[in-house]
């Protein structure tokens, strides 16, 4: 049998308006920070394929219409749910208040490593990711319930924000699926 490409109609997408009115995964995303308009993008097509409820741009991370978000977000600034906050600690506080389980992205002493992370259907869950160069802030990190770091092998000490979140999100997926 020959396996096929299948085209973009074969695939049965949701319309961009029955994405918007879809049940959303217990995740959203927390953008502390984030230099690179392209990595915001980025996130922004992840989050759309793992139906992801808001993202949360914070500080001096771009917001759309950017013409870079745009670029690598391929349409999905209109799928998506996102607000902006100045303040990622006064963001941080609120979900808190909303019950919300913050999860800060980034290598530490204490860290929890994502393969050994139970995400949970019954929890809300923030996810937030720093930026490229700073990482998530310290008092960002100390305000959070828990932090997760990915598992990396080789000689780099990092991966790119919009990968970190892909995989991320790829882990929270399989495991609230199942």
């Amino acid at each position: 049998m020959l396996n096929r490409k299948l085209k973009n109609e074969a695939l049965y997408r949701k319309t961009i308006s029955e994405n918007i009115n879809s049940t959303k995964i217990n995740i959203s995303i927390v953008l502390d920070n984030v230099r690179s308009a392209q990595n915001v993008g980025s996130v922004f097509r992840s989050s759309d394929a793992f139906n992801v409820a808001t993202i949360y741009l914070c500080g001096i991370t771009a917001i759309p219409p950017n013409k870079e978000i745009l670029k690598t977000a391929l349409g999905a600034t209109e799928s998506v749910k996102w607000e902006h906050h100045e303040n990622t600690e006064s963001l941080i506080n609120q979900l808190k208040k909303e019950d919300y389980c913050i999860l800060s992205i980034e290598q530490t002493s204490h860290a929890t490593m994502l393969n050994n992370f139970s995400f949970s259907a019954t929890k809300n869950y923030a996810l937030v990711f720093g930026n490229e160069v700073e990482g998530v802030s310290q008092h960002i990190i100390d305000i959070s319930n828990e932090v997760i770091e990915i598992p990396q092998f080789g000689s780099k000490h990092s991966l790119n924000i919009a990968v970190s979140a892909g995989i991320v999100l790829w882990e929270a997926v399989k495991q609230l699926n199942n």
